[in-house]
């Protein structure tokens, strides 16, 4: 039994020899990918025909540990340029037919044939090594766009967080849209952030742009206001709708004495204006 090690250098020996021929074959393999390679490379300056080079080196020399940093870097470029994941899969499946089409060519020139059992545990190491690129490559690439939109998920939520100064100790939070947990916490950040940047004394939260809370997000609302306390501002809140008034009302929820309650926006401010 030969040491597929060796076997692999051998075997890459060849596949770099004739490497040409390989690329020639490969693309012929990836008609759907063969059109748009320069389209690729301009859009994320990623060279297909080289990195299919290095995929190969990797997995028949049995390099691991480089080949999963290689998937891991290549899943973070595609999803950063936002490129189309059926090609990045069309291509790997023709780097892989490709590869076992020279590997069966050099076992014909090869005056050290293979042996069956040598075959088989040569194709299960390739091709579980071509299975783990892949399996980390879409482990990366999910993994940087899942970030991605839950950045810019939370810039949305804080520009839908808009503190405006009135005056040099008044500020307005109008609310509008759906409140949800997440959001809650967006605005319980950026009101106690606020308040100690702007030296904020009167905090009016308007609410007329809010049908109806959950009894947990109203639970953690009346602990933003208690924080809003405790930064020494004084909450006013206005706008209260019948619905949130009810639900508030049939829960047994009622605010601190000390957050004062308006009917309108243009009320209270007439009083700090």
């Amino acid at each position: 039994m030969v040491s597929t090690y060796n076997l692999g250098n051998q075997i890459w020996d060849y596949v770099f020899e004739n490497r040409d021929e390989f690329k020639q074959m490969l693309l012929s393999e990836a008609v759907g990918v063969a059109g748009k390679i320069n389209d690729i490379l301009r859009q994320g300056n990623i060279d297909l025909l080289k990195n299919a080079e290095l995929l190969v080196n990797f997995v028949v020399e049995e390099r691991e540990t480089e080949l999963i940093q290689f998937a891991e870097q290549e899943g973070i470029v595609w999803a950063e340029h936002s490129l189309t994941l059926s090609f990045k899969l069309e291509w790997i499946q023709a780097i892989r037919r490709t590869l076992w089409h020279f590997i069966s060519r050099f076992d014909d020139v090869s005056d050290n044939f293979m042996k069956k059992d040598d075959f088989f545990i040569l194709e299960k190491k390739i091709n579980d090594q071509i299975d783990q690129f892949l399996n980390n490559f879409f482990l990366s690439y999910s993994t940087f766009k899942d970030e991605l939109l839950n950045a810019q998920r939370k810039l949305v939520e804080h520009l839908s967080v808009p503190i405006i100064p009135v005056s040099p100790t008044v500020s307005v939070l109008p609310l509008i849209g759906l409140i949800d947990s997440y959001r809650m916490q967006t605005i319980e950040e950026k009101v106690l952030i606020e308040i100690g940047n702007q030296k904020v004394q009167t905090l009016v939260i308007d609410l007329s742009g809010i049908a109806t809370m959950e009894l947990d997000v109203i639970d953690h609302f009346l602990k933003v206001l208690k924080g809003v306390e405790m930064m020494g501002c004084k909450a006013t809140i206005t706008g209260m709708r019948p619905d949130l008034v009810k639900g508030m009302i049939h829960s047994g929820i009622n605010f601190s004495e000390k957050v004062e309650t308006k009917g309108t926006l243009q009320e209270t401010l007439k009083k700090y204006l």
